[in-house]
Formats: C-alpha cells, sequence, structure tokens
C-alpha cells in the first residue's frame, strides 16, 4: 500500500491557520467537502465525534482525524500543514503543525491500513522534518509520496 493512491498532490494545503483545534476541524471539513461536493456539516459532526473518543493527535506534531462518512464511495485523504502549532490534545501533550484528514466509506474495514501507512511515513523524522521546511504542495507530496515509497 502506497500513501499515493490515496493522497492525490491536490490536497496538499500548506500553511492553514486555524486558531483552535474545533476551528481547524471546521477548516478541514470544509476542504473535504469542496472536493467530494458533501455537506461539510456532516463532515464536521462525524470527526467532532471520533475525536471525543479520544484525540487523533498521535505525538510529534502530527494528527489524523478520521471518520466514516455515510454516503461516502471512496477513500478520501487531505493534508494540512499548518502556519503555527495547534493544541490537539495529542498523546505527548506537543501542539499540532502536520495533519492528515481520512474519511472513510461505512462498512470498509481497509481505513486501518491506510491509517497505520499514513502513520508510518509521517513518523520518519527525515519525512517530518522535510515536510516542515519545503515550500510548495508538491515539494511535500513528493517528500510524502516517493516513487518508491
Amino acid at each position: 500500500m502506497k500513501l499515493g493512491d490515496y493522497l492525490p498532490p491536490e490536497n496538499i494545503v500548506l500553511d492553514l491557520a486555524p486558531p483552535s483545534k474545533a476551528i481547524l476541524i471546521k477548516q478541514l471539513s470544509i476542504l473535504a467537502a469542496e472536493r467530494l461536493a458533501l455537506g461539510a456539516g456532516e463532515i464536521v459532526r462525524v470527526l467532532t465525534n471520533r475525536e471525543t473518543l479520544g484525540s487523533t493527535g498521535i505525538g510529534a506534531g502530527i494528527a489524523i482525524p478520521h471518520a466514516n462518512v455515510k454516503g461516502l464511495d471512496r477513500h478520501f485523504c487531505l493534508f494540512a500543514r499548518l502556519a503555527k502549532p495547534v493544541d490537539f490534545e495529542a498523546v505527548d501533550d506537543e501542539p499540532v503543525d502536520l495533519v492528515f484528514l481520512l474519511l472513510n466509506p461505512e462498512n470498509r474495514p481497509d481505513h486501518l491500513n491506510i491509517l497505520s501507512c499514513i502513520a508510518r511515513r509521517v513518523r520518519e523524522e527525515e519525512t517530518a522534518a522535510a515536510i516542515r521546511r519545503v515550500t510548495t504542495p508538491q515539494d511535500v507530496y513528493s517528500r510524502l509520496c516517493p516513487l518508491n515509497a
């Protein structure tokens, strides 16, 4: 499984500047809704509900908010690098600046493989450092989704 199979280059967003976790989830939901032609309110609702079960902040400045969305026919992934880290109630209590949004069709258990693929790729210190310093979405994409990984 390759991250590039789920994360297209056009779904890389740089320098998003939310003041809080709640606003970040709303901004990500709006971006996803625009690309999927779905209602942002439902996406906000399912992501917020998922976060009440426990933060999807996995540590090292990284979060992977994810949820199942009714009516979705394929997995949807979006990456956002934040202009300034926000408190995401992460497991290590560190603020988050690298965020992967993963939306999944209902009744599709394969999303766990995608989550694992994202986590493995971005937890590589060299990869995380590179995507924090590059300046274009294409540069981020080439670090996250190299041809051989």
